[in-house]
């Protein structure tokens, strides 16, 4: 644990990320529970804890600053990236996880039991058939994605989650001018920022994009 503890440290000290000590716990119970689950129902390609903290909490956590508003949904969450880690770091705002395989969202719904962590929303489903038809409908700040989709097809796919408010956010590797110049004409970029992750993982950025 110790070890793990280092690591977690090392990584948030990287990206500039102060948070206390019980967050810092929950992330690595998030983890381990996580490298638990993997062995049996195969969350995540990653199957060493130790590179969890990099790939999948660090890499998450660099987005945190540019959650701008309450309401976010995580689209293709898979085992609840990049919300979960978000979520526990920011406990004043929602976060809708929405994936398409039950198993994920079977540790999701676990990870909130076993946690408590009351601002997180577990939504079994695809993207295009999402329906935000409730008496009062969510307005999503941001819209979440995290080697989803390319920026065109997360559009054409989430369009029906956004307003004209809300944002699109997605991380991705490398800022690529082609599939930039690809998205459609309704809407515009923001905004597109490099994070300053780990060597490990490469070259990162955070497409910001909005409607016209």
């Amino acid at each position: 644990m110790a070890r793990l503890e280092e690591k977690l440290d090392k990584g948030l000290k990287h990206i500039n990320i102060d948070i206390p000590t019980e967050q810092k716990e929950l992330l690595l119970n998030f983890i381990k529970l996580m490298d638990k689950w993997n062995k049996t129902y195969n969350l995540t390609s990653v199957r060493d804890v130790e590179q969890m903290i990099d790939k999948h909490l660090i890499d998450s956590l660099a987005v945190s600053k540019f959650l701008d508003g309450v309401n976010f949904i995580d689209v293709g969450t898979g085992p609840g990236l990049p919300g979960i880690p978000l979520a526990i770091i920011n406990p004043d705002k929602n976060f809708y996880l929405l994936d398409s395989q039950s198993k994920r969202i079977n540790f999701i719904k676990q990870v909130k039991r076993e946690f408590n962590i009351k601002n997180i929303f577990p939504i079994l489903g695809r993207c295009e058939n999402f329906e935000n038809s409730q008496p009062n409908p969510i307005h999503f700040d941001g819209i979440l994605s995290r080697a989803f989709a390319s920026l065109k097809d997360m559009l054409m796919l989430c369009g029906n989650m956004a307003d004209e408010d809300t944002k699109f956010l997605a991380l991705k590797g490398q800022a690529d001018s082609t599939e930039l110049s690809e998205i459609d004409a309704n809407y515009k970029i923001i905004s597109i920022n490099k994070l300053n992750v780990p060597q490990n993982l490469g070259e990162r950025h955070l497409i910001v994009i909005g409607k016209k």
